[in-house]
């Protein structure tokens, strides 16, 4: 048996050879990324749609995204990030590098839904086309008949400011806007 300050020693050792361990691989892995895969270090791992063993399996890849116009690709991006949201900027910005003018318009999926990338297209004068993430689900009638929902309320103005009135009778009016990053 070994003395306990010899066994506190050793663990401590250990303790801070898997410490230099985590360090190195968050070295690698970046400040934007949350995974990243040992045989090839810049893919990220992704949950593949086409998952023949419906196993849910995660496997390392990669996020590819082609511009088209007329139906012929203009150019393609490349990126480690899981999300389509965070590549539409990119894809826009090297657009514009290449051509050396602005998208007048952008038609996506709603994967490219945020309000980064909104904003981002209201700041450059681009029109878009981009579907909002809960666009099927507001078609649905529980949906429009949720009470909850701001939209579903009688708007009212009163010396220019705007309120909503509930289902319950009650002026529901702004307090305060709050902005995330």
């Amino acid at each position: 048996r070994k003395p306990e300050i010899q066994q506190l020693y050793e663990e401590l050792e250990h303790l801070g050879q898997r410490l230099m361990g985590y360090k190195e691989c968050f070295e690698i892995m970046g400040k934007d990324r949350n995974s990243y895969s040992k045989t090839d270090l810049e893919a990220a791992f992704m949950r593949m749609k086409e998952d023949h063993m419906l196993n849910g399996q995660l496997k390392p890849a990669y996020n590819v995204q082609i511009a088209v116009e007329n139906y012929f690709i203009v150019h393609g991006y490349v990126s480690n990030d899981r999300t389509d949201y965070n590549t539409l900027i990119p894809v826009l910005e090297k657009h514009q590098e290449a051509f050396g003018s602005v998208l007048e318009e952008v038609t996506a999926d709603s994967g490219y839904c945020s309000e980064k990338n909104l904003l981002y297209l209201k700041e450059k004068g681009i029109e878009s086309y981009i579907k909002l993430q809960d666009h099927e689900k507001r078609k649905t009638r529980a949906y429009a008949e949720d009470i909850s929902k701001y939209y579903n309320m009688k708007v009212e103005v009163f010396e220019d400011e705007q309120f909503y009135i509930c289902h319950d009778g009650r002026e529901l009016r702004h307090i305060r806007t709050e902005t995330k990053e």
